[in-house]
């Protein structure tokens, strides 16, 4: 039944189904928020197709490694999981459903960071699933045992959150492309991305996802205070997420170019540095904290001889240390021959990475080599949330607010185009995988080039100095990914074929993943 139902799912959301004509046919006015729903339906929908498929899969095989049951008591003695419960069947399947890293976080969550190596893993998913379960499920814990009530908070957080991350990502993908059509085909792609499994797992994707997507969406729409608040929380959740200062830097960057080269205004490319620093100092506090909460821990009261190696270093970090002590993380320390199936297992991943890359040096060669700064001055106003300081922002004699670029503001202006699309009676404004004007929407939008930057750094690093296959949950949450594989989708000729492919390795990813990951088979 699930595998049926899986099947039933992927066939209503074929390369067909995304075709011009069922698109247009099936759009009113209030296309945004209707798809907007419809998203949040879809991804509902893999979400459960992800729950079916993962208790398929572990009712016909057995796991390849038993341990995962295993749970020592706490070093601390303050906190035991107690042996009678009311359904220790239940209990028993939850506590062997968590596996990998999830073992990780569930201890930490249990039983606080005890050894040097746990704290190779963020505090932000450990710290919600303990708040949760002593919350909202704390009724279920006589009944189950506090370390299964612990893995189930974890997987209804990280399910739950992949909602809302899927939402953020449609509205940002319409705020980015301003293409409804196109949003809504990369959401779905997003719905049913290669990772799905680390995203209904115990995993700290879901999280990272929902905040940097918030984060970036928020920014996009002029609020900038939610927008630190929420890339601070994804630096929490993964290291990876200090990189979003990025996006703060990149418009200070711009602000301040345009404000001494354009308008002569030097305070106001002070005022935007400075706000960015700040910000972006914001977003790196978390991490930082993080790092001297370990150093408080392991390495003062210590004696001289006992300290760890990072501990005596000029800048205490234990973050790369730990990383390249017990897993092995350095630059190419992964190239060997063993390793050769690793790699074959991330390469459809990071060959979309590159196809997205090189796809939009294509379309802008100018904006990628100047990042930006050669752009028209229309082109900037037309991005001004990014490229161009608030004072007497105008296009063609028109003032550009902040409001221009609210939510609400960016809704009407879809429903005007289509409108617009409506009574010029266009025959199939998506024959053509681009926008009729590139430089003000879709994906070669000078909006998306900051997101390239970011996918190509976040690329390079994978490849070069990371464990290979996690490249495929590593790389989930960029957009530009699922931009140009719905442009692609569409594109004449081989949009038909290019669809199928990128479904066909969707679905081969889903499957294997939900078989390997759930028995506790390598995967990533």
């Amino acid at each position: 039944m699930p595998l049926i139902r899986f099947f039933s799912v992927i066939s209503s959301i074929s390369p067909s189904t995304f075709s011009s004509r069922k698109i247009h046919e099936s759009m009113s006015n209030d296309a945004p928020l209707n798809d907007s729903r419809r998203v949040l339906r879809f991804a509902i929908a893999s979400r459960l197709l992800l729950l079916a498929l993962i208790l398929f899969w572990r009712s016909l095989f057995s796991p390849y490694d038993t341990s995962a049951s295993l749970n020592p008591s706490c070093l601390s003695s303050n906190s035991s999981d107690s042996d009678s419960v009311l359904f220790p069947r239940i209990r028993s399947a939850i506590e062997n459903s968590i596996v990998w890293d999830g073992v990780y976080f569930v201890r930490i969550a249990q039983c606080g960071y005890e050894y040097e190596q746990t704290y190779a893993f963020l505090p932000l998913l450990p710290i919600c699933i303990s708040l949760l379960s002593r919350t909202v499920f704390a009724p279920l814990i006589p009944v189950l045992g506090y370390r299964a009530v612990l893995g189930l908070s974890a997987y209804v957080l990280n399910n739950v959150g992949f909602l809302f991350a899927a939402v953020y990502f449609y509205r940002l993908s319409v705020l980015i492309l301003k293409d409804a059509d196109a949003a809504f085909r990369a959401s779905i792609l997003f719905c049913f991305n290669p990772a799905s499994i680390f995203y209904s797992s115990v995993y700290s994707e879901t999280l990272y996802a929902l905040f940097s997507l918030g984060g970036v969406y928020h920014l996009l729409a002029g609020s900038n205070t939610i927008a630190m608040l929420l890339l601070a929380l994804s630096g929490s959740a993964r290291s990876n997420g200090v990189l979003n200062a990025g996006y703060f830097c990149f418009q200070a960057l711009h602000q301040a170019y345009n404000a001494i080269f354009g308008k002569n205004y030097a305070y106001q490319a002070v005022r935007v540095s400075i706000l960015a620093a700040v910000r972006s100092l914001c977003i790196f506090v978390p991490f930082i904290a993080f790092q001297a909460y370990g150093y408080f821990n392991l390495c003062l009261g210590s004696l001289s001889d006992e300290l760890r190696p990072w501990c005596k270093t000029r800048v205490p970090l234990f973050y790369d240390y730990l990383q390249s002590q017990y897993w092995g993380v350095g630059f190419l320390r992964y190239f060997q021959l063993k390793q050769l199936p690793n790699f074959l297992l991330a390469s459809p991943i990071l060959s979309l990475a590159v196809c997205s890359i090189i796809q939009y040096a294509k379309l802008r060669p100018a904006i990628l080599s100047t990042l930006g700064f050669r752009a028209s001055q229309e082109e900037k106003n037309i991005a001004a949330v990014l490229y161009h300081v608030r004072t007497d922002r105008r296009v063609k004699g028109v003032p550009i607010s902040k409001k221009s670029f609210s939510p609400k503001a960016l809704r009407v202006d879809l429903k005007l185009r289509q409108r617009k699309k409506a009574k010029e009676k266009e025959s199939d404004s998506l024959q053509d995988p681009l926008p009729s004007d590139p430089s003000k929407q879709g994906y070669s939008s000078i909006l998306v080039l900051p997101f390239i930057l970011h996918l190509w750094f976040m690329a390079a690093v994978a490849f070069l100095f990371m464990h290979v296959q996690v490249a495929t949950r590593f790389l989930s949450a960029s957009p530009p990914l699922y931009w140009c594989a719905s442009y692609l989708m569409v594109s004449p000729g081989k949009g038909k074929r290019g669809g199928y492919l990128i479904w066909t390795y969707c679905v081969a990813y889903i499957l294997l993943g939900s078989l390997l990951f759930s028995n506790f088979y390598p995967l990533t």
